[in-house]
């Protein structure tokens, strides 16, 4: 089985160097990423995919522009819609009824208190082995199965793609990319134009698709880090506009999924 990456978002120096001190000891673990900033935490959750995360609720000693707790990382990990659900081991001193009451209410996994006379970074790891184990044995035989069939894979890898840069799933554009990534992936000797099988099969005029797409980008563009984007979309980009036209989007992932497959 491979190696869990971990990802720990963590103020306190020396606690970020017993957990490295630890993983690198094993064999079962991977280190991925250590930040001090709940903000930093996301973007690195994004790009690195860690199975696991270590979220400390108290950041007052962050020195990368976060926030003093952590408490809306969830939240907004929530938000992110992204193709893969972390396991989150929350680590606090504070041993308080609210406090469990709100993480409760974020369903995280686990909540294990600093001052407990067991805790330890290796009883934290070993915690993240049980709930992958436990929890997460019949998600990976679905998840699996439902990547057996070609068309489930090239699915998988549009979603994930347009996760990465940030293209929501409550975006009409985003089903249009979807489609006619889909489309061309499927039948690279059609005669049938993409946009016209896009109006063909959504009902809507050229123009309506072709704006939905374009606004799809835009938000990218606007709303997605440019590191990101320049580690997800390689192709160039006119730099009179700054972003991809759509048939430049669409053929771009056409082409990286067709690699990938």
């Amino acid at each position: 089985m491979k190696p869990m990456k971990i990802l720990i978002i963590e103020d306190d120096v020396n606690e970020c160097n017993n957990f490295r001190d630890c993983i690198n000891k094993r064999d079962d673990f991977e280190l991925v990423g250590i930040t001090d900033s709940d903000v930093e935490g996301l973007k690195l959750t994004r790009l690195k995919h860690p199975d696991g995360i270590v979220l400390d609720i108290e950041l007052n000693n962050s020195r990368s522009g976060g926030n003093t707790d952590s408490l809306e990382f969830i939240p907004n990990l929530r938000k992110m819609n992204l193709n893969f659900k972390p396991i989150i081991i929350v680590t606090t001193h504070i041993n308080s009824d609210t406090t469990y009451q709100i993480l409760h209410k974020e369903k995280v996994d686990l909540i294990a208190y600093k001052d407990h006379p067991k805790y330890s970074p290796d009883y934290v790891l070993n915690s993240f082995l049980r709930y992958r184990d436990n929890s997460r044995e019949a998600d990976v035989k679905t998840f699996k199965e439902e990547l057996e069939s070609e068309e489930d894979k090239i699915s998988y890898l549009i979603n994930y793609e347009l996760d990465l840069i940030g293209i929501s799933n409550k975006m009409k554009g985003r089903k249009y990319i979807f489609d006619a990534i889909m489309y061309l992936i499927q039948n690279e000797d059609s005669d049938l134009n993409v946009i016209q099988y896009l109006t063909k099969i959504h009902k809507k005029s050229e123009t309506t698709i072709t704006n939905g797409i374009k606004n799809a980008i835009i938000h990218a563009w606007r709303a997605s880090s440019v590191d990101d984007l320049l580690i997800y979309y390689t192709a160039k980009i006119n730099y009179k506009t700054g972003i991809p036209t759509p048939m430049e989007f669409i053929y771009f992932y056409v082409d990286k999924i067709k690699k990938e497959i």
